[in-house]
């Protein structure tokens, strides 16, 4: 019998190969995304044609306002940074930075766990090419799984949640060369921060950036659609 698990999905290629990968291990894939108010919104139609394409069991999208809160060029009226150099994008914490929002997500994944009995959760995170996001770091996730040992009556009552980040000492290109090993659809993916009304890429986000250089790399073909 397949273990559930829940992962976290954005749409993205990082996630939909982190799905791949829990698939591919025998995991019982269910998907979560977040309608978070967020301006690349148009991720979620992506998410979900990723949810089907790779067979998850079942794909739920929470409906979240971080708006409300803002603080980040992806959830206020604030530019997105264009052609930043690599050094610049790994220089400071960028604006994009959605403030807190894979500790609000990996929360929100672990209180879907407890109700399908699940104490396996994926995440996406990647340490080698991230945009200088300090809740992709692995301490980050060592201090996470830790807490929700703690904090859930699963936990109390003995279970061990574990916290997969399959992704994380991987460069893009090795992401991208391990998910069209194991089957993604890369066409159906989305990374960039900044889309035109009509979905298109806008190709100088760093986000868009790090997608080019890493299908380059890796010798893939680069399925995105810029403007």
């Amino acid at each position: 019998m397949p273990r559930p698990a829940i992962i976290l999905l954005s749409g993205g290629l990082d996630s939909a190969t982190t799905l791949a990968i829990a698939r591919a291990e025998g995991f019982d894939a269910y998907c979560l995304s977040f309608d978070y108010g967020q301006r690349h919104r148009h991720e979620l139609t992506a998410a979900d044609a990723v949810a089907r394409q790779l067979r998850a069991r079942d794909h739920k999208t929470l409906k979240l306002d971080l708006r409300g809160i803002g603080g980040s060029a992806l959830t206020s009226d604030i530019a997105v940074p264009k052609d930043r150099t690599e050094s610049a994008m790994s220089h400071d914490i960028p604006i994009t930075y959605v403030p807190a929002r894979n500790l609000i997500f990996l929360s929100l994944a672990s209180a879907y766990a407890e109700t399908l009995n699940a104490t396996d959760l994926f995440i996406g995170v990647n340490a080698v090419d991230y945009s200088g996001y300090p809740d992709c770091r692995p301490e980050f996730i060592r201090s996470f799984e830790q807490t929700v040992n703690l904090a859930t009556k699963a936990g109390a009552e003995g279970a061990r949640f574990t916290v997969h980040t399959p992704l994380v000492s991987l460069t893009k290109a090795e992401i991208i060369r391990r998910g069209v090993a194991l089957g993604v659809d890369f066409s159906l993916t989305t990374s960039c921060y900044d889309p035109t009304p009509t979905s298109l890429a806008c190709g100088h986000c760093d986000s868009c950036q790090l997608r080019r250089r890493g299908f380059e790399q890796a010798g893939v073909p680069d399925p995105t659609r810029y403007a």
